[in-house]
This record gives structure tokens, C-alpha cells and sequence, in this order.
């Protein structure tokens, strides 16, 4: 072989830009934070106390208290009272008294076991000077109540009135 031939030295590839990235790089941009909105939502999904569930536990709390069954009635009162401003119009309900609340109350069970059973201790209680019997029936017509109600209504914000 003759000892000059006319060689011309290795050329190397041009260096690898870094765009566009390989698609393992578009999934740690796009996938890795998808994935934690996801998770985040579906933590606060499972972690949202409703209403129903709010109010179921502040019913056994009233039940399991160590008062006297006027004030539990009392009580029971006031909180039926607030679950219905929270899920109805307020003003659809914050007006009834006595038997139209009692009536209210009854709509969602769609019998008469607050206007002409039970129910009719929310009323009477406090005019009563002992209270010894329904008490226990009266907190599982709350109790049956409570797991009637509808889903809370979004209301739209108040707008100024013009």
C-alpha cells in the first residue's frame, strides 16, 4: 500500500440539540402534574363532609348528650332549622313557623310523620312539663329525614339590585 493516500480524518454527527425532547420528557412536562391535580381532587372528593353527613353527626351528638330531653329537642330544632336555610332558598323557609314547617318538613318524606306524628314534639316540647315518650322515635324521623334531603342548590351570587 502506498504510504500517502489522500484520508481524510473521522467526521463526527452533529451534536444533539435538545429540542424537541424525547417523549419521556413530554410526559414528566404534561403527565406528573396532571396526575397530582388528579389526586389533589380526588383527596378533597373523599375528605368533603356534605351536609347530610354534617348534620347526621350533629344529630347522634344531640342524641348522645347528657341534657334534658327538652333541651335535645330544642336543639334538634335548631339544627333541622339550619340544615334547611343551607339547602333550600332561604326564602322558602326562613318565614315558616308551626304547622307550615311542620308541613315543610314533611314534603321530602312525603308522608305526615312530622305534621301528625312525632314530629309534633318540636312543637310542643317546650309547653310540656314532662317529656318521657317519642324521643327516640322523634331522632329517627330526623335521622330519616336528614337522608331524604336533596343536594344543596348553588345559588348564583347577589347581584346589585338596580
Amino acid at each position: 500500500m502506498p504510504p500517502n493516500l489522500p484520508l481524510r480524518d473521522i467526521h463526527l454527527p452533529a451534536p444533539i440539540g435538545w429540542w424537541p425532547p424525547a417523549p419521556g420528557w413530554w410526559f414528566l412536562l404534561f403527565g406528573i402534574p396532571a396526575l397530582v391535580i388528579l389526586l389533589v381532587w380526588l383527596w378533597r372528593l373523599l375528605r368533603r363532609k356534605t351536609v347530610k353527613k354534617q348534620a347526621l353527626g350533629e344529630l347522634e351528638a344531640i342524641a348522645q348528650s347528657d341534657c334534658g330531653p327538652q333541651e335535645k329537642v330544642q336543639r334538634l330544632a335548631i339544627l333541622l332549622r339550619r340544615i334547611c336555610l343551607s339547602v333550600y332558598p332561604r326564602e322558602e323557609v326562613a318565614g315558616l313557623v308551626g304547622a307550615r314547617w311542620l308541613s315543610f318538613l314533611d314534603q321530602s318524606l312525603g308522608d305526615k310523620r312530622f305534621s301528625e306524628g312525632v314530629g309534633k314534639l318540636l312543637l310542643e316540647a317546650p309547653y310540656r312539663r314532662e317529656l318521657q315518650t317519642g324521643l327516640d322515635e322523634l331522632f329517627s324521623l330526623c335521622r330519616d329525614w336528614i337522608k331524604h334531603l336533596p343536594k344543596p342548590v348553588k345559588r348564583p351570587a347577589n347581584k346589585a339590585k338596580a
